[in-house]
């Protein structure tokens, strides 16, 4: 089991997740919110390949999660999903 922090599923009943089942929810949260002990503990408990994985998967990373990953695992940002999936949701405020 993983002991991170509730701050990063402020949204979610906990007692509810499953790490496993969940797999992609909680890597994409740790990913955009977390601490370097938060990614010690998803890295010890899932892999790097689980990881990669999930990420390259993931509909939704914010700009600079996804430059640091597209670094980190050394591969292209047109890889990631996200990168080629646009949000419904052009901007909240259009002026």
């Amino acid at each position: 089991m993983l002991d991170l922090p509730k701050r990063l599923f402020w949204d979610t009943n906990m007692e509810n997740l499953d790490w496993d089942t969940h797999a992609r929810f909680v890597i994409e949260r740790v990913a955009q919110y977390g601490y370097i002990s938060d990614w010690i503990a998803i890295k010890r408990y899932y892999g790097l390949e689980k990881i990669k994985t999930e990420l390259l998967q993931s509909r939704y990373l914010d700009k600079k999660t996804l430059n640091f990953f597209s670094l980190y695992f050394d591969i292209p940002k047109t890889k990631f999903r996200c990168y080629n999936t646009h949000p419904s949701v052009k901007a909240l405020w259009d002026y």
